[in-house]
């Protein structure tokens, strides 16, 4: 398994991950995950950002805090909604403001295939949606409208030409 962050336009991230049954491995993918993620200043990541076509994705918002683990999540409730400006490891150099919801309740598995819930609020809650998203093979740049589409494709193909990339760090 590939551990290379993967940055668009490759076609990893445009398709929608596979639900994981056998959960031998998840926990060692995961601790993967997370030391990729935190070497690239995420808060979070979806494992196909990482070339691998399962339902997973990590998200840890603080050193302080436990890192979450989620394999096959399902959004059971969401409310409230909120406007805020997201940026992703796997489009570098952009920032997309993205209307998501505030408050989310979400079913999955932890790495050991035990079923677990988790209510997220705020800046969690959008973290979770991101990756959710990149799951189902959307990323940040499918919420622009097509104009802006366009000039973003041109202008991000200029970058990735100029070198200018050379830093993956984004937000999420």
């Amino acid at each position: 398994m590939s551990s290379v962050l993967r940055i668009y336009p490759d076609s990893v991230l445009t398709e929608r991950t596979k639900e994981v049954r056998d959960f031998q491995g998840m926990g060692e993918l995961t601790e993967r995950m997370l030391k990729i993620m935190i070497e690239n200043d995420g808060i979070g990541l979806a494992v196909n950002q990482i070339g691998v076509s399962s339902q997973v994705f990590v998200m840890r918002l603080d050193e302080e805090d436990d890192p979450i683990r989620l394999v096959n999540p399902v959004i059971v409730e969401a409310s409230e909604e909120d406007k805020m400006e997201e940026g992703c490891l796997s489009v570098p150099n952009t920032h997309i403001e993205i209307i998501r919801s505030e408050s989310l309740l979400i079913r999955g598995f932890d790495p050991d295939g035990k079923e677990v819930e988790y209510k997220f609020e705020n800046l969690k809650a959008r973290v979770a949606q991101h990756e959710i998203d990149h799951l189902n093979g959307i990323l940040i740049v499918d919420y622009l409208p097509k104009r802006e589409m366009l000039r973003f494709m041109m202008e991000y193909e200029e970058l990735m030409k100029e070198g200018e990339n050379n830093s993956h760090k984004g937000l999420l």
